[in-house]
């Protein structure tokens, strides 16, 4: 009886499926003949209509066939404040405060995608509270230089993690019946000169390197949107370019959602008739024509219009773009069953506060300065413009309007409160008083225990923000000369870096302890605190690479062809040697390597082992370990898996992230942790067949913590 009732419920199991199946399949059918009837019904102006803006944030709708307008709005952190109709002003409305959520480059070093899940969704609810059918993010550039001002947006350097935490984050984003709008793509890499600079680029490092997190996000993902790049890539912008949206996107991919400009980012008429382009946004309005139609007269508004009534262009185009358009409604706008949404609320803070507390990178810690006990009577400086600047504000189009961001200087004060809390500025982003203000500092610093110095970058222009690259690697400001006046009278030194960027740390020496700590949104302050005190043991790893000068990183060793470009174009010189795969494969030790995370305890990596030595290209490599804590206090480790092929005859990184996971592990407690990759992970572009290719022969598996701490290797052979 037993096997029978097995059978029974196996039966019953598979017959729910098929049910589904065919609900799903029903609805799919019903929405696509509901979409057909409406084309049918349009008028080609109305059609015409839907292929552009009408505001700022929004795209019309049908109001005679109670069609609703798309409303869009800017991410991928937060929902940007409300914008006026047709100009760049807030609107200055009162209930548009919303959650800040940390900067991806936390998000990413977490390493953990139940919680670019859990981001995805709590945002996904924000957005759809406050009416947004689209929300503009996330970002999956791929980080190329240290100076992009807009590194703090994306998810790092590695294509195959920001593919791993992008997929979650859209999952979680669209359950809430709004659109994830995925950019920029693509090769969108700097942000100096971003409206015309020509990228040139190998189509093999374009499909390792700057596609993967793309392809994820529309293959695995399923996202609804994509948004086009300012830049260039061969010639041709990036809003309208055929090799990127139409024979790849959309041809390659099967990509069936809406490809939306970027603001202002679409230059011709028939290059986004043709070349994949479906709604054109932020090209400047013609106020002249009328106050209620101003943006008809855009590349894809009147001009369109004409060569559709003229028969120069087919309506069969026209209404590829409708039907895009019409599908991406019937998941937001004219989806009947999605949720209502909610904002700023305590669920909401609690998933701030859990990126946050696992996106901190612990970078150095000697003599264990932290974590400091709280309990204990002792002195604290807190030194730094950063400890009290606000940092939801700035930084271009991710700004935000909250009214809880809770400060380092807040934060710590408030978990520190049997200790003496004293504040100096130190360093102004104004560069006013410097020699005054780093007096000031000394004096606090000279009475102090411990000195917790909270700098880095900020959001103003030139630093972490949008339309302008950094200018210097250094620290800004003066910082560098604050810190090294300050050692010389206080060597219990903490460094707290704000930023979405790598800095030059060749001041490490001074000071006992760093940690990179992002921009952390609303909860900010508490997670700071927590942190110092160890009430959070830090478990983040780092999403990119810490060069020790910038000539070390790949796209800086070429010079100015390589960045920021010379004549209009520029050549990605370094091709699939971004990164670690950069400094690994050349031999060139990084000041702090990808992957690299500290913790307030110790873990060993122990008991390598594999399913068995020889694959073939359609199988699985089982890779399994120990973690040990051997130290005394419960953490988090992020086993990495990297994988090199030995003596390839091709050009390869020594080696490539392939596989991680993140555990939990308890003191004096061990966990085995398993990790499966598939072969065809390994595969290489193939430039001359245009197709994916695994190459036969040995391969070395790398198990460590970080790309430069690997604790055993494992060699099989693919035949």
């Amino acid at each position: 009886m037993g096997f029978l009732n097995t059978i029974l419920l196996f039966l019953k199991n598979l017959l729910f499926v098929y049910l589904n199946l065919c609900v799903v399949f029903i609805s799919i059918a019903q929405e696509i003949d509901e979409i057909e009837n409406i084309i049918e019904k349009l008028s080609i102006e109305e059609k015409i209509a839907l292929c552009h803006a009408q505001s700022k944030f929004s795209s019309s709708g049908v109001p005679r066939l109670g069609i609703p307008e798309l409303w869009m709005s800017d991410g991928p952190h937060g929902i940007r404040a409300e914008m006026n109709w047709d100009d760049w002003n807030y609107a200055n409305w009162t209930n548009d405060y919303v959650t800040a959520f940390p900067a991806l480059t936390c998000l990413a070093a977490t390493f953990n995608p139940d919680l670019s899940l859990e981001y995805g969704t709590s945002l996904g609810e924000e957005a759809r509270y406050r009416n947004k059918d689209v929300l503009l993010g996330p970002g999956v550039n791929i980080y190329r230089t240290p100076l992009n001002g807009r590194n703090f947006e994306y998810m790092g350097e590695d294509p195959y993690l920001s593919s791993k935490m992008v997929v979650p984050y859209i999952k979680g984003v669209q359950q809430n019946g709004v659109a994830a709008c995925v950019k920029h793509f693509a090769l969108n890499n700097q942000e100096k000169w971003r409206n015309h600079i020509n990228v040139q680029v190998s189509d093999r490092a374009l499909h390792e390197i700057y596609l993967p997190a793309f392809k994820a996000a529309v293959i695995e993902g399923k996202a609804w949107a994509i948004m086009g790049a300012y830049n260039k890539f061969r010639g041709q912008h990036c809003c309208h370019n055929k090799i990127l949206l139409k024979n790849i996107l959309k041809d390659l991919w099967r990509f069936d959602g809406v490809v939306v400009s970027d603001w202002g980012g679409t230059h011709s008429t028939i290059e986004s008739i043709y070349n994949g382009l479906d709604i054109e946004m932020g090209t400047p309005s013609d106020k002249n024509i009328s106050h209620r139609y101003p943006y008809q007269n855009n590349f894809l508004g009147k001009p369109f219009l004409e060569k559709i009534i003229s028969g120069k262009v087919d309506d069969t185009v026209l209404n590829d773009k409708v039907r895009r358009i019409l599908r991406l409604m019937f998941r937001t706008s004219l989806n009947k069953t999605r949720p209502f949404g909610s904002i700023n609320n305590s669920k909401h803070y609690k998933t701030a506060y859990n990126i946050a507390s696992e996106g901190i990178v612990l970078l150095k810690n000697s003599e264990s300065l932290l974590p400091l006990n709280k309990f204990k009577k002792i002195k604290i400086a807190v030194i730094g413009e950063n400890a009290k600047k606000a940092m939801s504000v700035g930084g271009g189009s991710s700004e935000l309007k909250t009214d809880k961001e809770i400060s380092p200087f807040s934060g710590i004060k408030k978990e520190f409160n049997n200790a003496n809390v004293v504040y100096a500025r130190g360093y102004s982003s104004n560069n006013d008083n410097s020699h005054e203000l780093i007096n000031k500092a000394v004096s606090v610093a000279r009475d102090a225990d411990v000195v917790l110095f909270v700098g880095g970058l900020n959001k103003n222009a030139f630093q972490d923000s949008e339309a302008e690259d950094r200018k210097q690697f250094e620290l800004p400001y003066g910082q560098i000369k604050l810190l090294k006046e300050i050692s010389k009278y206080n060597k219990n030194i903490a460094v707290i870096l704000i930023s979405g960027n790598a800095v030059k740390t060749d001041w490490k020496s001074d000071v006992k302890a760093i940690f990179q700590a992002w921009y952390l949104g609303s909860e900010a302050g508490n997670v700071i605190g927590d942190v110092l005190s160890g009430e959070i043991n830090p478990s983040g790893k780092l999403p990119f690479s810490f060069p020790e000068h910038l000539k070390d990183n790949g796209a800086h060793h070429y010079g100015e062809k390589s960045y920021p470009g010379i004549d209009g174009s520029q050549f990605y010189k370094e091709d699939i040697l971004v990164g670690y795969r950069w400094h690994d494969t050349k031999n060139i030790k990084p000041s702090y390597g990808f992957g690299h995370g500290l913790s307030y305890t110790t873990f060993e990596l122990l008991d390598f082992q594999i399913d068995k030595k020889k694959y073939d290209p359609k199988e699985t490599i089982k890779v399994s370990c120990k973690v040990k804590n051997i130290g005394d206090v419960d953490g988090k480790e992020v086993v990495q898996v990297y994988i090199g092929k030995k003596n390839s005859k091709i050009k390869r990184a020594k080696k490539e992230l392939k596989g991680f996971k993140k555990v939990f592990v308890s003191s004096d407690n061990s966990i085995e942790v398993n990790i499966n990759i598939d072969i065809k992970e390994l595969a290489y572009y193939d430039e001359k067949s245009a197709s994916w290719k695994v190459e036969k022969g040995n391969y070395i598996i790398y198990v460590g913590n970080s790309s430069r701490n690997i604790s055993g290797e494992i060699e099989i052979t693919i035949v």
